[in-house]
C-alpha cells in the first residue's frame, strides 16, 4: 500500500508587469482565464485564497518609514496566493499553468517555513559568508 505524501503550502508571488505590446483586451482575456483557473484550483483544494496588492505602500526600516516599495518593474510584486502540493516541484508545475504567463508576468514559488526563526539556523535572512 503506497502512502500519499503529506501536502504543504507554498507561497506564490506574482511578479512583473504586463507586456507593453499587449492590448487591454488581450490582458483582460488572460485575467478572466486566470480567475477561472484559480477558482477551479481553489475548489479542488490545490489553492488557498490570496490577494492582489494595491499600488503604493511604505518601506519600514531601522532608518524609519519612507514611501515605497521601490523596485525594478520585473521585481514588482502584484499579488500572492497559496498553492497546496506535495512538493516544491508539484507546486511549480501548478504555477506553470497560470494563464498570466502569456502576458509577461512571472511567478515565484516558495515553500512556507513551519519552524520559528532562529539565529542559530541558516535562513533567508542569514548573511552569506562566502568570500
Amino acid at each position: 500500500m503506497s502512502k500519499t505524501p503529506p501536502k504543504s503550502e507554498y507561497l506564490l508571488l506574482s511578479r512583473g508587469q504586463w507586456d507593453r505590446d499587449k492590448s487591454p483586451q488581450e490582458i483582460q482575456a488572460v485575467i478572466d482565464d486566470f480567475y477561472v483557473w484559480y477558482e477551479q484550483l481553489v475548489a479542488q483544494g490545490q489553492f488557498k485564497p490570496g490577494q492582489r496588492l494595491a499600488m503604493g505602500g511604505k518601506l519600514v526600516s531601522r532608518a524609519g518609514v519612507t514611501d515605497g516599495p521601490y523596485a525594478e518593474a520585473k521585481e514588482i510584486i502584484g499579488g500572492y496566493w497559496f498553492i497546496v502540493a506535495t512538493s516544491l516541484q508539484e507546486a511549480a508545475a501548478i504555477a506553470a499553468h497560470n494563464p498570466c504567463l502569456a502576458c509577461g508576468l512571472t511567478f515565484e514559488v516558495r515553500p512556507i517555513e513551519q519552524e520559528r526563526a532562529s539565529a542559530f539556523r541558516p535562513a533567508n535572512e542569514t548573511p552569506s559568508h562566502s568570500g
